[in-house]
């Protein structure tokens, strides 16, 4: 707790943040590109014409491709280890993320943001962001701690200097409230933190049902004998509702996976191994690999289910390396 004297002083510190850019401009390391364009739809399930097919683009208003707008802060999007911590600070923003951190507003956590396109991108074009940190609002208490809201704005320009678009990116930098006492200080004992619970609704609490009884259920459409994973209503291939369901066998087989690091949230253990795993009936499931060193995971792998259960009894279907 800051006395009122340092209160004051480290308010000061802060304010004097308040429209400093937090680093020069930066300009894009590549220029919008049909490459990066087509990748970003991919992973968007964006099919819109005038991203893709040159020949339906030059019959458009555009007279040829263009980026998708939210497109917009990927040009020009650091790397992974520009923001490895603020222990060494690398800009205006860290320094002020440090500055809030010694002093006790150790929590961060993002609010909300705001953005406008004023145009498309077009391939070739080059853009440049300017960040500033447009505000810091006055201390406010809120349900996860005191902190102040901090607000950045980053504006892109083209190669002539004209605006593109802005984002308004706010966070809360906080003093986490007090942690509840441990047994032994006289507080209630507190039971370990668990993975977030996916959400239940009339057409998937069967499948988790099934998968608390130890199954790994599949979805069958009663008229055309379709399976279909997800769950869902309607048969997509001739529209009936009509279904039940087969036991997998679990055996399967990785299209592709993912290493996540960070962020780390409470309940799971790092790194997590994200996987897309074709099952051997021919559908294809998300699931986490478990008991492989990430080091050794590789597309193609032979894998087994198995149903696990966690500390407060959810069961859910992880797999591991078929030995």
């Amino acid at each position: 707790m800051l006395t009122p004297e340092k209160k004051k002083e480290f308010e000061e510190q802060i304010r004097a943040y308040v429209g400093k850019p937090i680093s020069p401009p930066t300009p894009a390391r590549d220029e919008v590109n049909e490459p990066m364009i087509r990748q970003w739809c991919d992973a968007m399930g964006d099919e819109l014409p005038i991203y893709l097919d040159s020949d339906a683009a030059a019959k458009s208003v555009h007279g040829g491709l263009v980026a998708p707008p939210a497109m917009l802060q990927a040009w020009t999007m650091e790397g992974f280890s520009m923001h490895e911590g603020y222990d060494v600070p690398r800009n205006e923003e860290h320094r002020l993320h440090k500055l809030m951190t010694d002093a006790g507003y150790t929590g961060v956590l993002g609010t909300d943001i705001e953005q406008e396109f004023h145009r498309y991108l077009r391939p070739g074009e080059r853009v440049t962001v300017n960040t500033v940190i447009a505000d810091i609002s006055p201390e406010k208490a809120t349900g996860v701690g005191t902190g102040y809201f901090i607000t950045t704005r980053s504006t892109w320009t083209d190669e002539a200097g004209e605006e593109v678009g802005w984002l308004s990116f706010r966070v809360l930098k906080f003093i986490p409230k007090d942690p509840p006492k441990p047994a032994s200080d006289g507080g209630a004992v507190q039971s370990k933190p668990s993975r977030i619970k996916p959400p239940r609704g009339q057409d998937n609490a069967w499948w988790w049902d099934e998968v608390a009884n130890g199954k790994l259920p599949i979805q069958r459409c009663k008229s055309c004998g379709k399976l279909r994973h997800p769950p869902r209503p309607i048969c997509d291939a001739c529209g009936a509702t009509g279904w039940d369901f087969i036991e997998s066998t679990g055996r399967g087989t990785l299209h592709s996976f993912t290493i996540i690091r960070y962020p780390q949230f409470p309940g799971y253990e790092f790194p997590i191994i994200a996987a897309l795993v074709d099952l051997e009936e021919g559908q294809r499931i998300v699931s986490n690999v478990v008991d492989c060193d990430p080091a050794d995971v590789k597309i193609g792998m032979k894998l087994q289910s198995f149903i696990h259960e966690d500390e407060d009894g959810f069961k859910l279907p992880l797999f591991r390396p078929v030995a």
